[in-house]
């Protein structure tokens, strides 16, 4: 089994920031691609960014120069630093991990977190 517990989300005022965090706990080996989803009210689910564990890095082209994602592999953690939020940001934030347990590969997701920004 493994649990994603993401955090950090809430309410800002246009041009604020916001950090989200996200921690893989259970029997896992290792994760390979983490990130980040969000889904607005009426809208499917869209990527944000996602990191691998060399650190490669992938960004929204609506997100790009505004956010950041990062990890620590040791602690199976990945951050999101959301810099310069408009209104559009508003969702809910989903962290997803690729990892590898005693039964294979799978794919994991948090519980999301709610991001809601002012103007």
């Amino acid at each position: 089994q493994v649990q994603l517990v993401d955090s950090g989300g809430g309410l800002v005022q246009a041009g604020g920031s916001l950090r989200l965090s996200c921690t893989a706990s259970g029997r896992i080996f290792s994760c390979n691609t983490m990130g980040w989803y969000r889904q607005a009210p009426g809208k499917q689910r869209e990527l944000v960014a996602t990191i691998t564990s060399g650190s490669n890095t992938n960004y929204a082209d609506s997100v790009k120069g505004r956010f950041t994602i990062s990890r620590d592999n040791a602690k199976q953690t990945v951050n999101l630093q959301m810099n310069g939020l408009k209104p559009e940001d508003t969702a809910v934030y989903y962290c997803s991990a690729h990892c590898s347990t005693v039964v294979g590969w799978g794919d994991y997701w948090g519980q999301g977190t709610q991001v809601s920004v002012s103007s």
